[in-house]
């Protein structure tokens, strides 16, 4: 390792607004990968960020991810998409503006199993173009393809194909006749909110990573959020414990309840309240747009739209110290079902 490096690194200044990062590193038509998974740990204010900014045309991964997919396509951010799955549990189990963006054709978008697309972020991560599995074998995955052939022709960044079906190249070894390869992901940019970071980039994941790292890792350039800014130093106490280093972080913005109104493990709980307004004002346009000019461009940023949620709800979604959830928003999250 040269004489230095680490020096160089660390005395980089990293730390800016999420508006600030959206700006230096989000751009139309980018391709883009967010971090979470359903309702946890959407990096949502740096997608109510994008959509206030009003970013078009987005290539848009994510391995299975909530509302925030959901708001992005809604606010037509997203042209093309690629994706596991898309959905907020029993509160919207398919995403809704997703679906009707697809129904519609409003959007391009290729599916694949959860399994791969987490070894394609991975293959991203690794630096290799392709990694193997057996996922999706005899299923309707491997045989329709959204992105046709002349997209893939005019686009560098997407391959000339979903996947790739080979006979097993080591014969009948382990069983296995046929393998599919499927296509690494190297996104322009990666979101994704962590519960804590420093000023250098060092990042702590608490709960489930999901996909996070393997995205973080495939990526040019990374935007973390985080609940909390700690002093340098404190996350090299327990080394072990953090999944991001400061070499892969490009931007750390500091914003409490940045993953509201989706969870971010032991610190709160997702709403279950927010979610299910949503998902009726998402089934209509008209709705749609009402909520879109209350919440997201009535307000300038993150600060105030919490302020307009109001600190008495923030605080009944609490993290319960040793569950990792709220008690009382779980409680009355099952009172709003019925």
């Amino acid at each position: 390792m040269p004489q230095g490096w680490y020096c160089m690194y660390s005395k980089t200044e990293k730390v800016m607004s999420i508006e600030e990062a959206v700006d230096r590193f989000v751009k139309d038509g980018c391709h883009i990968s967010i971090g979470g998974f359903t309702i946890n740990r959407n990096p949502m204010a740096a997608v109510y960020t994008m959509i206030r900014k009003r970013i078009r045309g987005l290539h848009l991964y994510v391995h299975s991810n909530g509302t925030a997919v959901d708001e992005l396509i809604g606010a037509d951010c997203v042209s093309k998409l690629e994706l596991a799955y898309g959905g907020n549990g029993r509160l919207a189990p398919t995403c809704i503006r997703l679906r009707k963006a697809i129904e519609s054709r409003k959007i391009i978008c290729e599916d694949y199993t959860n399994y791969q697309m987490a070894l394609r972020f991975l293959a991203g991560a690794m630096g290799v173009p392709f990694l193997p599995t057996r996922s999706s074998l005899g299923s309707d995955i491997a045989d329709v393809w959204g992105f046709s052939a002349h997209m893939r022709a005019c686009n560098d960044m997407v391959p000339d194909k979903k996947l790739v079906i080979m006979e097993n190249p080591f014969g009948n070894w382990c069983d296995t006749k046929k393998i599919v390869l499927v296509p690494a992901i190297c996104p322009d940019v990666t979101i994704i909110h962590v519960q804590k970071a420093d000023s250098q980039g060092t990042c702590r994941i608490l709960g489930n990573t999901f996909a996070d790292v393997e995205q973080a890792k495939a990526a040019r350039q990374v935007i973390v959020t985080c609940d909390e800014l700690v002093p340098d130093g404190e996350l090299r106490k327990d080394p072990d414990r953090n999944q991001l280093s400061l070499i892969d972080v490009s931007a750390v913005c500091p914003v409490a309840f940045g993953a509201y109104p989706t969870a971010s493990y032991r610190l709160y709980d997702y709403d279950a309240q927010y979610l299910s307004e949503y998902a009726k004002s998402a089934e209509d346009d008209d709705r749609f747009r009402a909520y879109h000019n209350k919440f997201i461009f009535g307000v300038e940023n993150h600060e105030q739209f919490l302020a307009l949620i109001g600190s008495q709800r923030l605080a009944s979604l609490k993290a319960d110290p040793r569950k990792g959830y709220s008690l009382e928003g779980r409680i009355r999250s099952q009172g709003d079902a019925t």
